[in-house]
């Protein structure tokens, strides 16, 4: 087991997040970890300039990127953030899936992609407009929060609630179950949504803090490996990513 989150988590090509509970912590986490990391997304992203060395917005996502790596040979830093647009005080927008995968192609270290949103809260299921996933993802990384479990499935929690009561199985007003995240994070209509078939697929339970936490998180993969027919998921990784820390790495 490592406690290196660039060695328990996909790193190489076109990396995208998904879900709730930790997406972008991931994205920082993992960029300032890496070798010439690009920060973007396909949707919607706060603010995220103090988290890598440059934000470029630029609508041609492919010549911001060359200029950079020019740029970069005489001593700027890396990871760059790209982003298309600044759409009001506190968030960028989104470049089309498309562009992230012309960005990607043209780019010679991991491009790490926000590719839903979920509005701060510890888990969701997406709407028929969601993911925005680009085709040539090299892997995919749906994310809930450990803390959920317990809590009433209202949108107090979790980020639309209905979506995730029909993948589960479950009534809104519930109580969030391990079982009930384990099956979102493995269902083709939840966390493995327009996945393709050749993407690496790694779960990540973040806010793993404490035993209790872990335990939970354990609940949680056993979960999603049991409703995960058709082997898609690749490993769940338990995490403390606010505090960098790779809690286990649990295969199928």
């Amino acid at each position: 087991m490592t406690n290196a989150p660039e060695e328990a988590l996909p790193t190489e090509g076109l990396v995208c997040v998904v879900g709730a509970g930790g997406k972008k912590t991931t994205l920082y986490t993992l960029a300032n970890r890496l070798d010439r990391a690009v920060v973007t997304a396909t949707v919607r992203i706060p603010i995220f300039d103090d988290h890598v060395a440059r934000v470029v917005v630029d609508g041609d996502a492919v010549a911001a990127l060359e200029r950079h790596a020019a740029d970069a040979d005489i001593g700027v830093d890396w990871p760059l953030g790209l982003v298309p647009e600044q759409e009001r005080d506190d968030r960028y927008l989104g470049y089309d899936p498309s562009v992230v995968d012309d960005l990607a192609g043209a780019h010679d270290g991991p491009v790490l992609v926000k590719a839903d949103g979920a509005r701060m809260r510890e888990f969701k299921a997406p709407d028929d407009r969601e993911p925005q996933i680009p085709d040539g993802a090299d892997a995919v990384v749906p994310i809930a929060s450990a803390h959920v479990v317990g809590e009433p499935l209202t949108d107090t929690r979790v980020h639309r609630p209905e979506r995730v009561a029909a993948i589960a199985g479950i009534d809104e007003g519930d109580e969030v179950t391990a079982d009930a995240v384990g099956r979102v994070l493995a269902s083709p209509e939840g966390g493995l949504k327009d996945v393709s078939a050749d993407a690496e697929a790694v779960a990540l339970v973040n806010k793993v803090d404490d035993a209790d936490d872990e335990a939970v998180g354990r609940e949680i993969a056993r979960a999603a490996f049991d409703a995960d027919g058709p082997g898609r998921l690749d490993r769940v990784v338990l995490a403390a990513l606010g505090e960098g820390r790779i809690v286990d790495v649990i295969d199928p």
